[in-house]
């Protein structure tokens, strides 16, 4: 039953979605079969699922009747996941490939606003939205809207939790503005959010972000702070990425600061270059370990620090501890450096508990060996499931409560501040402790409007995966 996989012949070309064309003219039994034999030959969690099993079914005729009790490819797929809510919450089946390699690749079709929604006081069934990023470059930055504005009605509709995703997922929406009122007390039940007129028409359009958002040099108490906010482990921004620590290390830097606050992952080979350009003094040591499923412990992999890639000499800053800043967003990848790091440096965490995703994933496309190579034409179909575990050089993963800060401070939606700002109160806290002033807590910040979520612009961004460099 089962085709031979070859994942070391893999090459991959990462990353987005839409509706597949041709939904109505495939049977959905071939979808089926690509879905069981693709999660039976490399998925992750594959020892635990019983009806994954090599000597599953004694049969064609059974194993197409057990495909056929399914009524579509994602309910088999969601019936072969392992414990979904608390272990696997990340992989994932996709309707068009197309669409979810721009998404991994960093290429959307955005007007460039990321928000937070929440409610406002004594509204519960209302959401405001505030703007948490503006993307450089795209059309919301080219308007000037900038991180920390409220939003309270778009296209005129008043936004509530029913409604909210539903009124963003046009390719083009008029935001109204609104203030933000404390009332001029401490207490919070009495604040407001009033409309101020102002509105700003933004449209969607094809954008690729440069996940180098923003870097900074300070100087605090004689001495030199870098900083940088970054995005994505994106594989195709890594010399971008290198420039910046050119920058860092041309200015002799004493401090680093990493801002990873919204970065939900990406590609584990770029997560080990900007490893390696945070030290130095590690080349040829162990930074992570990859760990497959009992069938494929050939595949084990340990991903070394390097002083070099694609011709390109690393820009290495040889330091021995570094400031990292996350929030519950801050995932995978992101987890991956804090992780890994740790095991050589010291790694300060500031910030919020981080997801909890120690897994990596690769996309799973209906091909003889499952590669991009030779494609089902028939269907766009795709699926990028967990295949192994991330472990630092000690064996150690990250674990599924996320990892802890060592500062500890909740973002407040009122109270956002701005990227690269020594006022930020991430950054903040990071370049207190950088002076020897203490660890500051989050008693400063702490409000109602902390209880917030993640607009579904977020879906698919929690993701680490394997990419063509892993296999050259």
């Amino acid at each position: 039953m089962k085709r031979k996989f070859l994942i070391i012949a893999l090459s991959i070309s990462l990353t987005s979605c839409f509706e597949d064309a041709d939904d109505n003219a495939i049977d959905p039994i071939n979808i089926k079969d690509f879905v069981w034999k693709g999660l039976n030959a490399i998925y992750l969690y594959k020892d635990q699922i019983p009806n994954l099993a090599d000597n599953r079914f004694a049969s064609e005729q059974e194993y197409t009747s057990f495909l056929n009790g399914y009524t579509s490819p994602e309910t088999l797929f969601e019936s072969l996941m392992y414990q979904r809510q608390t272990v696997d919450r990340f992989s994932l089946i996709h309707n068009n490939y197309i669409a979810l390699e721009q998404q991994l690749t960093g290429t959307t079709v955005t007007d460039g606003l990321r928000y937070y929604a929440f409610a406002p006081p004594n509204n519960p069934s209302n959401r405001v939205l505030v703007i948490r990023q503006v993307l450089k470059g795209s059309n919301a930055d080219n308007l000037g809207l900038q991180r920390g504005q409220f939003i309270t009605q778009i296209d005129g509709t008043t936004i509530t939790a029913s409604n909210v995703n539903a009124l963003l997922e046009g390719n083009s929406h008029t935001l109204h503005f609104a203030d933000y009122n404390d009332s001029g007390t401490p207490q919070f039940d009495d604040d407001t959010f009033i409309p101020n007129g102002i509105t700003v028409t933004v449209n969607k359009a094809a954008f690729t972000q440069n996940p180098v958002q923003q870097t900074e040099i300070f100087d605090v108490d004689g001495e030199k702070v870098g900083y940088m906010l970054y995005n994505a482990f994106n594989p195709d921004f890594e010399v971008h990425l290198n420039n910046a620590f050119a920058q860092f290390q041309s200015n002799n830097i004493q401090h680093l600061v990493i801002d990873l606050r919204y970065n939900g992952g990406g590609s584990i080979n770029t997560a080990r270059l900007l490893g390696s350009m945070v030290t130095g003094q590690f080349n040829g040591q162990v930074f992570s370990k990859l760990v497959y499923n009992s069938d494929l412990q050939e595949l084990n992999t340990d991903y070394v620090f390097l002083d070099n890639f694609g011709g390109n000499t690393i820009n290495s800053l040889n330091l021995n501890k570094v400031y990292v800043l996350t929030t519950s967003g801050s995932a995978s990848a992101s987890e991956l450096i804090i992780n890994s790091l740790s095991a050589y440096i010291d790694v300060v965490q500031v910030g919020d508990v981080t997801t909890g995703k120690t897994q990596a994933s690769i996309l799973i496309y209906d091909s003889p060996d499952f590669s991009a190579n030779n494609r089902n034409p028939s269907h766009t179909y795709v699926m990028l499931p967990l295949i192994a575990n991330s472990v630092n050089v000690n064996g150690q993963p990250v674990p599924s409560t996320g990892l802890v800060p060592d500062i500890s401070i909740t973002e407040s939606v009122v109270n956002l501040g701005h990227f690269g700002n020594p006022d930020e109160p991430l950054l903040a806290a990071a370049l207190a402790d950088i002076r020897g002033e203490g660890r500051l807590s989050a008693s400063g910040t702490t409000s109602i409007f902390q209880v917030k979520t993640e607009t579904n612009v977020d879906r698919f961004e929690k993701v680490m995966y394997l990419d063509k460099h892993n296999f050259q």
